[in-house]
């Protein structure tokens, strides 16, 4: 049960807490105005308690499906921010947790900073404060997912379709094993090789240390980035284009993507085709291949940690 009187830093504390999280400067006074109010409202406060309770029970268990609940109408415009406050009050355990897994104090800041790219994210997009996938950052906060280097891991098990790929490679690994997706946020620099190979090395240290109980051998990634067609646009010795090799294909995705690559390379799913920039190597092969009458798609890869 969390305590409705313990939920959220107050005074100066609180912004201090905001910038520790990376949250924009420009989001900060928003955010503690609208703790302070909504704390001061018995009702909020105890959807602010009940949402906190559900991301956190069980906190660490890989897989739990805990969701807040809904955020109800009547808050308005704070319903846009209320996530964020969740979040915040999630920060206690959050810590907690990581304390007991030894996590480093560098991975657990860089971690959970990810908060702020994600509030930078929603204001690109709309111009205001706000998160664009309000409950992506759980996993961060429940500590199923860690940022190491340029790549973010998170601890899963395979999926039907990779666990029998990776079976059917001859390895002893199928579906329900233990296993790592690798995230690619963007806001993080180029995609290099070197960078990729640092990351790669960080997390199967950091995993075998912290994670000793949780054999991780496998890693997945399901992203856009490792569309097939790709290769059709970009040089050989591009960063995505040498990302995908890292990977074994597991299937083939039927279902178009279209709008998670223009979402990722330009920042707003829904802008026309037709208006797409076309500035980069990137750019054009995402716009081109669109003008064209094609498709993009969620690729499926594996490889051995």
């Amino acid at each position: 049960m969390v305590d409705e009187d313990a939920l959220l830093p107050w005074g100066d504390e609180l912004p201090e807490a905001l910038l520790d999280l990376a949250v924009p400067h420009e989001d900060v006074n928003e955010l503690v105005r609208l703790a302070r109010r909504l704390l001061r409202d018995p009702e909020s406060r105890a959807l602010l308690a009940r949402s906190v309770g559900a991301l956190v029970r069980d906190i660490g268990v890989v897989g739990a499906q805990q969701e807040p609940p809904d955020v109800p109408d009547g808050l308005g415009e704070a319903g846009r921010l209320f996530p964020v406050l969740v979040l915040l009050g999630c920060l206690p355990h959050t810590r907690a947790y990581h304390r007991g897994r030894e996590v480093p104090a560098d991975i657990a800041r860089r971690t959970l900073a990810d908060l702020g790219r994600h509030l930078a994210v929603h204001r690109r997009r709309h111009g205001n404060a706000g998160l664009v996938a309000p409950y992506w950052l759980r996993w961060h906060f429940r500590g199923e997912l860690y940022q190491l280097g340029r790549l973010q891991f998170q601890r899963a098990r395979l999926g039907r379709r990779s666990g029998e790929a990776v079976r059917d490679s001859g390895l002893p690994f199928g579906p329900g094993d233990p296993c790592l997706k690798v995230h690619v946020p963007d806001f993080r620099g180029p995609l290099t090789a070197e960078a990729c190979d640092a990351s790669f090395a960080l997390a199967r240290d950091f995993f075998a240390r912290h994670y000793p109980d949780e054999p991780y051998e496998i890693a997945v990634c399901d992203s856009w980035l490792l569309d097939a067609q790709l290769a059709r646009y970009l040089p050989a010795d591009s960063n995505i284009v040498r990302f995908q090799r890292r990977f074994t294909p597991a299937y083939r995705a039927t279902e178009p993507e279209d709008r998670t690559a223009v979402s990722f390379v330009f920042g707003d799913p829904d802008l026309p085709v037709e208006t797409l920039l076309q500035r980069t190597a990137v750019e054009r092969a995402v716009a081109g291949h669109l003008l064209a009458g094609g498709h993009w798609y969620c690729g499926h890869g594996w490889l051995v940690l």
